[in-house]
């Protein structure tokens, strides 16, 4: 046999795991363990399958620069493609990050079927054919047909969806066209976050929770009755800023305990840096998961 380096030992030991679980007639490993960082989640009813772990890019980032990036392309890319290689298959980017041709040097080292990753972006267009025009340089930067989710950048204004309606729907006429499979909002206030959740158009919130209320839109028992009742609706929801950008990471187990036990978020991104990373928040995940206490 010939000798295996890491990479190639990383995809025969997923080859090999995916031909047992097809032998055992089980579909999908989340049906073994429901609290794996790879388990796979559903997002309300968009149909859209995602694992609970996803791999955030834009850690303190603004104007196509964030601490990913910054670290320069070999790191980041080896972040990446480490990430598909340990089984996450969410990528949370956004044209402020800059992450996208990263990605697509990623997908093309690591041989990533398109079909297998669930990618998010976002927007930061306000008016709608600014929104046409980067949902196409979008789609050329990753080199995809396709973009799974396209949130709405960072709303902040409680009559958002009104002001934004022009946008709104130049985003359901690119899922119409097949271009995106569905689309909704990150926002930045808690009066924007109620508007999204009542909103029947938003199909995704992208919502900062944790714990302590650390870079949240307010204190954490003001938010969870706005994401129940997004959930509730039907929305997909997916939680970040799990450890406060960083300042609680301290206290990662405390904050992955609490927000896996909450009936109101589908998955979670984290912003990585090194593979070591996303090692160890695999770990964390598959340990304090099961004692996840049901909020």
């Amino acid at each position: 046999m010939r000798n295996l380096n890491r990479r190639d030992f990383m995809r025969y030991s997923a080859a090999a795991t995916a031909a047992a679980w097809s032998l055992r007639g089980v579909a999908q490993p989340e049906e073994v363990s429901a609290v794996a960082a790879t388990s796979k989640r559903t997002l309300g009813k968009t149909g859209i399958q995602t694992t609970l772990l996803g791999m955030g890019t834009g850690t303190k980032a603004w104007n196509k620069s964030s601490a990913q990036n910054r670290q320069g392309r070999e790191a980041f890319v080896r972040a990446l493609t480490h990430a598909y290689e340990r089984g996450l298959r969410y990528y949370d980017l956004a044209d402020q990050y800059g992450a996208h041709d990263y990605l697509k040097d990623a997908m093309r080292e690591a041989g990533m079927p398109r079909q297998e990753l669930m990618l998010l972006t976002k927007t930061n267009a306000r008016k709608a054919d600014a929104i046409t025009r980067d949902l196409d340089r979008f789609r050329m930067e990753i080199d995809t047909d396709y973009l799974d989710i396209v949130l709405l950048h960072c709303m902040t204004d409680a009559n958002w969806t009104e002001k934004m309606k022009p946008c709104m729907d130049a985003l359901s006429e690119a899922k119409a066209r097949g271009v995106i499979r569905a689309h909704g909002v990150s926002c930045h206030t808690l009066d924007a976050l109620k508007a999204a959740a009542e909103s029947p158009w938003v199909e995704v919130m992208l919502s900062r929770i944790n714990p302590f209320g650390v870079k949240m839109d307010a204190a954490t028992d003001e938010v969870l009755p706005v994401l129940r009742k997004a959930c509730e609706n039907g929305k997909g929801m997916l939680g970040m800023k799990i450890f406060g950008e960083g300042e609680t990471a301290d206290r990662a187990d405390e904050s992955l305990r609490f927000v896996l036990g909450l009936d109101c978020i589908h998955a979670i991104t984290i912003g990585f840096l090194t593979p070591e990373e996303i090692d160890d928040a695999i770990r964390r995940i598959g340990t304090v998961g099961a004692t996840a206490p049901s909020a």
